[in-house]
């Protein structure tokens, strides 16, 4: 669809993550520049739905009433089931307010 190589807009890939109910929610979020992209060391705020994000790279994020990071470990060729969206992330924060973690 929109993947050219090994990268795909950054906006697909956060819906077919799952990260977002619709498509339309997760440009709105890029679109604010409320998203940072790190990759190389080197870390980004990123405001264009068009960015191309690759696997390996680490995603910050808005989530409820926190920050959320995520690395991308794969990158989608469709929106799954949640089962099949949760092997396209890792998340590199389990709690990010309360800081304890129930599992490695």
């Amino acid at each position: 669809m929109s993947e050219t190589g090994d990268a795909i807009r950054i906006d697909v890939w956060l819906w077919q993550a799952r990260q977002f109910k619709t498509r339309s929610l997760a440009t709105a979020i890029v679109q604010k520049g409320r998203l940072r992209v790190s990759r190389d060391g080197l870390t980004r705020k990123i405001n264009k739905p068009s960015t191309l994000v690759r696997a390996g790279d680490t995603l910050t994020l808005p989530r409820n009433d926190g920050i959320v990071r995520l690395e991308i470990l794969a990158l989608g060729t469709r929106r799954g089931p949640a089962s099949e969206a949760q092997t396209l992330y890792r998340r590199l924060d389990d709690a990010p307010t309360t800081g304890t973690t129930t599992h490695a």
